[in-house]
């Protein structure tokens, strides 16, 4: 977060830059592509290699491939290039143990002692892996998206025309590299990352502009203040993980899931605010003639807390990543989509043993949520029907990916035994139920 927040007066510089007309279409490329490479570099150290072959890998193929074969090369080779690196993660923890292991805290959450804000950095063997892991990930999304978009020909090969101009390759260059999307998203096309760039001289006024960055930013102060009472509420001694008290023992691994959460949406409206302060993400103007900066974002924290089934909450949950796994697996695949996308994005995320529970949780969730509204629905004739279904479908949805958020986040093999010896854990064994009676 704090590398995202040393991105924004960079990008903010950009803007200015772009709308006064002092670069050019192709220096504003340039001055992406340049911003991405240093950043990258001071952020990651030598693991920034990772990336730079990954961009260089989707340029060579985009040169030597026939567009109609270039997808299931740019996926299945970039996939593999990742698992490699994530592979050699689980590796040096669970082989090796050079790290402080899942081991320690599954035993710290056990005991009370847990330091939360150290559940994802101390996990790895160093910052800047985990970051260029990170990145990463999102440089698989942007280049597998633009490499269907090439095999549907929404985006054109630069080289269609026989050319051997290799300027053509700089807004390719530009869209897997820039510093905007390097440590977060959201996923947005190669179409309308050019449109962006092109027209940034011709977006809101900057009045407009300025209040809109502001109000993102004081978002990301709330969200970030939250997770303080909740990080001391789990802490304390009255209210415990371990408790006897069904009730205290459930609440306690939702409110850890909400901070989790919170973490996460503190980190998307952080990358959102990069892209906003860039120029880019203007989404045109409402009825009202109010300006709407919303056009790279991965959704609402409102919006996706508020959402009253799994199905909803796994589309509205990091909206960009949702629609990319639709799109890359659930719309390409003929036997399962529902099991084969959650399959996917378990083997994107890295394979580690808390990821793979969680994600089959969560596919069963989703299925489940199917069977019992295709089932339900057409009895729910009156209001207070209605309104009893929705709120008990909530309190569901919640518990159900508290179990899928815990389990992915903490990763390990122990911290899934932990949540198992909660009761929290017989709420995905309902929808297993869900769907074998119905």
């Amino acid at each position: 977060m704090f590398y995202q927040f040393v991105n924004i007066p960079f990008a903010f510089l950009f803007y200015c830059l772009a709308r006064q007309g002092h670069l050019s279409v192709i220096n504003r490329y340039v001055y992406l592509t340049l911003g991405g490479f240093i950043f990258a570099i001071v952020t990651m150290g030598p693991y920034s290699l990772l990336l730079f072959f990954s961009a260089v890998l989707l340029l060579l193929l985009i040169h030597c491939l026939h567009p109609m074969h270039i997808h299931n090369w740019t996926l299945g080779l970039q996939m593999c290039w990742q698992t490699c690196w994530h592979l050699y993660i689980q590796y040096q923890l669970y082989w090796l143990q050079e790290t402080p292991d899942f081991r320690y805290l599954s035993r710290s959450i056990n005991c009370k002692i847990i330091q939360l804000d150290s559940i994802v950095s101390s996990c790895f063997i160093s910052n800047r892996l985990l970051l260029a892991i990170s990145s990463l990930m999102l440089m698989t999304q942007r280049v597998s998206s633009l490499s269907l978009d090439l095999q549907e020909g929404t985006v054109t090969s630069p080289f269609q025309n026989s050319s051997r101009d290799l300027s053509v390759l700089i807004p390719f260059l530009s869209y897997s590299l820039n510093f905007t999307g390097l440590l977060g998203g959201p996923l947005y096309s190669f179409n309308t990352f050019v449109e962006s760039v092109r027209q940034m001289s011709g977006t809101s006024p900057l009045a407009s502009y300025l209040g809109r960055l502001t109000s993102k930013m004081l978002q990301i102060v709330a969200l970030v203040w939250i997770k303080y009472p909740l990080k001391e509420l789990l802490k304390s001694v009255t209210f415990r993980v371990n408790s006897p008290c069904v009730c205290q023992n459930i609440i306690w691994i939702w409110v850890l899931s909400l901070l989790i959460k919170l973490h996460y949406y503190a980190h998307w409206k952080v990358s959102e605010c990069v892209n906003n302060a860039a120029g880019m993400g203007f989404h045109g103007y409402s009825h009202s003639g109010k300006s709407s900066w919303d056009g790279f974002s991965d959704g609402s924290p409102w919006v996706t807390e508020a959402s009253s089934r799994p199905s909803v909450f796994a589309r509205q949950w990091n909206r960009t990543t949702a629609a990319w796994l639709r799109r890359m697996v659930f719309k390409r695949s003929k036997r399962s989509p529902l099991f084969m996308t959650f399959g996917f994005s378990a083997w994107w995320h890295g394979l580690h043993p808390g990821q793979i529970l969680g994600f089959i949780i969560w596919a069963i969730t989703v299925q489940g949520d199917y069977k019992i509204h295709h089932f339900l629905h057409p009895k729910l004739t009156s209001k207070w029907r209605k309104w009893l279904y929705v709120c008990l479908n909530w309190a569901f949805t919640q518990l159900t990916i508290s179990c899928v958020v815990v389990c992915v986040e903490l990763q390990s093999l122990e911290s899934v035994k932990l949540l198992w010896s909660t009761y929290i854990a017989v709420f995905p064994l309902l929808s297993v139920l869900m769907i074998i009676f119905l």
